[in-house]
């Protein structure tokens, strides 16, 4: 994205944000699919200087080329649906999915995602993207939760015409309770929401009657997006157990220690209070399930983020539900050979995950 040195479509540092396009080709050479890179958030000066050393803060970090598997593969036998498709993996350098306008002068930094998105998608659609037939926007992590508060504006982008859809991976962060009693996650994005001024660019049908702070959680947002949207979740997501359910800050005993880096050392009643977690995330998809556009995948498993790995993407023993696979679910739903609300019984049924474990 080569735009005026002093454009304001920048990354936290305020070098100039990026992205990395792969051309398709025969029938998919008018299809674009692009994938919002996550990689959560800063909620604070301090926590933002540090990330502005860092490829999720400045592109001067980023590496030049990057492998695209899963996903974003160019290879059949890995990608079946989407690998001749044109592929963009959009870097993220702002800290706000993607979503905040704002500057803090004194510490030098540019809260600007969504003026980066903006810049993105005008630049895609100057390469070809404006002659799409097909166009699906994805993400994973805080990606997938822009690929969620980016939905409608995505679908704005093109004549009707076009077969417009949306993905969001590993991004159905719950507003819960966490081990302490307290709300981790709540607080963090009350501060990404105020210190970024992502108010302004948050979702009219939810910001109209909802605290601002609220209207980041995508269980504020799922029910009102027009577009045809598709949530891929670990009941038992591994980040949100690591960062908002039992984070260090709500276990200064450490009894939640072993648990959070493997499920295997969770007590009954540690996995119990996981269980209640699985129900909260069942609750807050029902009326978005009832939309036959509308496509869901939510297995059992100890995981964040499943579209960008081969092994959970599309291999021979990557996770099932039932007897469909992530990639073939996904590509069911947007091409609409079937109809997908796929949900896992509880844990410990699938023998299918690919649990994450941290050392």
């Amino acid at each position: 994205m080569r735009r005026g040195e002093n454009s304001p479509d920048v990354c936290l540092d305020g070098t100039l944000p990026g992205y990395h396009l792969h051309r398709g080709y025969g029938s998919g050479a008018n299809s674009w699919l692009i994938q919002l890179e996550g990689g959560g958030w800063c909620d604070s000066i301090r926590s933002c200087v540090y990330r502005k050393n860092t490829r999720h803060g400045s592109s001067t970090y980023m590496e030049r080329q990057i492998q695209f598997p899963g996903i974003l593969s160019n290879k059949a036998e890995e990608n079946p649906d989407f690998f001749n498709w044109n592929r963009v993996k959009l870097r993220y350098c702002d800290g706000a999915s993607f979503s905040g306008d704002s500057q803090y002068k004194a510490g030098q930094l540019y809260f600007r995602g969504q003026r980066i998105w903006l810049a993105a998608m005008e630049d895609l659609m100057s390469k070809g993207m404006r002659h799409a037939t097909q166009a699906l926007l994805s993400g994973c992590s805080a990606g997938g939760l822009a690929s969620i508060l980016h939905c409608d504006e995505f679908r704005g982008l093109f004549p009707w015409t076009t077969k417009v859809k949306c993905l969001s991976d590993g991004g159905l962060f719950l507003d819960t309770i966490d081990v302490s009693g307290r709300r981790t996650l709540r607080n963090m994005f009350r501060g990404v929401v105020w210190l970024q001024g992502v108010k302004k660019n948050l979702p009219w049908s939810c910001a109209n009657h909802l605290n601002p702070t609220l209207c980041f959680f995508p269980q504020h947002l799922i029910a009102d997006i027009k577009t045809p949207l598709f949530l891929l979740n670990a009941a038992y997501d591994m980040w949100q157990i690591q960062a908002s359910l039992a984070p260090p800050s709500a276990d200064p005993h450490g009894h939640w220690h072993a648990c959070r880096k493997n499920y295997a050392h969770c007590t009954l009643s540690q996995i119990q209070f996981f269980q209640g977690f699985r129900n909260q995330m069942l609750n807050a998809v029902k009326g978005f399930s009832r939309s036959n556009k509308n496509g869901l995948f939510i297995n059992s498993c100890f995981a964040h983020c499943q579209t960008e790995r081969q092994d959970t993407w599309f291999a021979q023993r990557s996770p099932h539900i039932g007897n469909k696979g992530v990639a073939e679910s996904v590509g069911n739903w947007y091409f609409d050979r079937a109809d997908i609300k796929a949900v896992d019984c509880p844990f410990p049924c699938d023998k299918t995950c690919h649990n994450l474990v941290f050392k």
